[in-house]
């Protein structure tokens, strides 16, 4: 495809480039490489940056000014992504792409001196530059800097690390992931039909309402893991060796101290939320309880976790879509609405599925000086209302971000990546329960809950269970599969209560789980849907608290959110912070127990 379509309800890449061949792209690429390899060639042979404020402030100066250009992607890179993400099936735009990469990888490489050296400033000097205030806007990025150099091992050692990442991590995880995909297995559909399926697409029958159709595909899938546990099991305990050794050789404290570093969260402020959501599991509890009655089953089998309640079969148009989301946005505050019409008007949506457009849903931001862009597959379903609504919320965010921070502050640590997206989220769910009858709003609260759960409790039960697995590989020294599966079985039912049956087979289900590869990352799930609902709270109570909501969004990574909401008066440290959150699932979950009895359904 060599000219854009303007057609509002497709890209308009027309705002970075005319076409794949515009002359722009050859132009914009030179004009980033003059300017990387101006500041490499100044810099890259001095040192009195290191130890004069004035000289760093000019250096970050023109650091900040080439990151607008470069970053992460200049414009040739994140025109090329776009580009492939609505034809994954043409090669040559997978070979432009790849060339672009590998030419912003070489640059970055060349300039990586710049962080390093930085982040080497001594201890005793570092205040001298944090409280130099030529370099106020760059405080935090310093910061992150001389934290994470804290844990730096030399050169030579960095490399003999990341070297190693490969054979004592990823190709391990790879492996099993690769053996898990390729296994298929014959099942029965609700027609009769028997069909093959691959494992991703099993796991998608177990929301299906039809019992032997669900119990099937869980039959299958605890065949599948079955046969690769004894693989997995050699697989966790490696990479869990590794990750051993390099927090020892970097002197973390605590298995999951270097996620926390990374992510630029407190260690307390992690703990305070997880034990807060660990006291509440009485709610998740409550929750399967009456998802049982609803499906009218003593008790859940594992797997029936799951299965979706009732049947939400009114259609959604994408005109009816984005007039519903830009009058809930407009409520909120005038100016979600103004930046979510642009983004309409502006053709800045990719909106329906086409042959060879990538599956699902995202929201990119290339730049502080690019576009922000939404891809969606909008089939007309009440999920595409959410679907939309969830993208626009991290394409506010962003431009929020993009008014009021430099390059070097742009962008969310993972902790709160997802509160924007879930605030406008979680509000146009209201909107769309206050126009439906009584059956079609239980099943979107039915549905918003087993959300709400999964995203909260059971990433809350996850972390729980990558701590004490940790810790026990740690003190052991390796861990067989039945003790691994009794961890996993421990910590699920902790978070489910007695109604949900940790059935055969379900002592495996770790194998596949990915979220433990990545290490302690699940905890972000639940921060940012819990700082979503606190602050929905505050605003349902005081409309006008969305100015300190604004504040947050726009404030990127200038400061650690720790920080960033202690300016607001908000301590995210106290537990009460965090229950304030929970609250809001609870209270869902009381009104979904009296709709549920009114409509004589328990």
């Amino acid at each position: 495809m060599k000219k854009q379509k303007q057609d509002k309800q497709v890209w308009n890449l027309g705002l970075i480039f005319v076409n794949d061949d515009d002359p722009k792209i050859e132009a914009t690429r030179k004009l980033v490489e003059e300017m990387g390899y101006r500041f490499i060639n100044k810099w890259k042979d001095r040192t009195d940056y290191l130890s004069d404020p004035a000289v760093l402030k000019e250096a970050l100066d023109e650091y900040e000014e080439w990151t607008k250009r470069l970053g992460m992607y200049d414009a040739e890179i994140y025109y090329f992504s776009l580009r492939s993400s609505q034809n994954q099936l043409d090669p040559e735009l997978k070979a432009k792409y790849n060339l672009a990469l590998e030419r912003g990888r070489k640059i970055g490489n060349e300039s990586q001196f710049f962080g390093l050296r930085v982040a080497k400033i001594k201890a005793e000097d570092q205040g001298r530059f944090l409280n130099y205030e030529g370099l106020k806007e760059y405080k935090h990025f310093l910061e992150m800097l001389f934290e994470e150099a804290k844990y730096q091992l030399t050169e030579a050692e960095e490399k003999i690390i990341n070297l190693k990442h490969q054979t004592s991590h990823s190709d391990w995880v790879k492996m099993v992931d690769s053996l898990l995909s390729k296994e298929e297995r014959e099942v029965v559909e609700e027609d009769g039909k028997k069909v093959k399926m691959g494992l991703a697409d099993l796991f998608s029958l177990l929301y299906r309402q039809n019992k032997t159709v669900r119990d099937g595909a869980a039959a299958a899938i605890n065949e599948v893991l079955a046969k690769y546990v004894d693989v997995a099991e050699q697989e966790i305990n490696s990479i869990l060796a590794n990750k051993k050794v390099n927090d020892e050789l970097r002197g973390f404290s605590r298995p999951d101290s270097a996620r926390h570093l990374t992510d630029d969260i407190d260690t307390g402020v992690v703990d305070a939320l997880v034990s807060s959501v660990g006291h509440r599991f009485d709610i998740s509890s409550r929750w399967y309880q009456l998802k049982a009655k609803l499906l009218g089953l003593p008790k859940l089998e594992y797997h029936e976790r799951l299965v979706e309640y009732g049947r939400m079969t009114k259609t959604y148009s994408y005109e009816e879509t984005t007039g519903l989301i830009l009058r809930t946005f407009h409520k909120i505050d005038p100016e979600f609405g103004e930046i979510f019409d642009g983004f309409v008007k502006n053709g800045q949506i990719d909106v329906f599925p086409a042959r060879g457009k990538k599956d699902g849903a995202f929201c990119a931001a290339g730049s502080l000086t690019l576009p922000t862009y939404i891809l969606l597959n909008h089939t007309k379903i009440i999920a595409d209302v959410r679907t939309l609504a969830h993208e626009a919320g991290h394409g506010i965010n962003d431009e929020l971000m993009k008014a009021k921070q430099n390059a070097l502050n742009f962008g969310s640590p993972l902790s709160t990546a997802e509160v924007a997206s879930t605030f406008m989220e979680d509000f146009v769910w209201g909107e769309l329960m206050q126009s439906a009858d009584d059956e079609l709003r239980l099943a979107i609260m039915a549905k918003k809950l087993d959300d709400d759960i999964g995203t909260i409790f059971r990433q809350a039960a996850c972390y729980r269970f990558e701590q004490e697995l940790h810790a026990t590989f740690r003190k052991k020294g390796y861990l067989g599969k039945e003790e691994i599966g009794k961890l996993f079985q421990k910590h699920m039912t902790a978070y489910m209560g007695p109604v949900v049956e940790q059935s055969k087979g379900s002592e495996n289900w770790w194998v596949y789980w990915g979220h433990i590869r990545s290490f302690f990352y699940v905890y972000s799930y639940a921060s940012g849907l819990l700082i979503s609902k606190s602050l929905q709270a505050a605003v349902k109570e005081d409309p006008g608290f969305i100015v300190k909501v604004k504040r947050f969004l726009a404030a990127g990574s200038s400061d650690s959110p720790k920080n960033i909401f202690h300016k607001l008066g908000i301590d995210i440290t106290d537990g009460g912070f965090w229950e304030r959150g929970i609250l809001e699932t609870e209270r869902l979950l009381t009104q979904t127990e009296a709709l549920a009895e009114k409509l004589g359904k328990i």
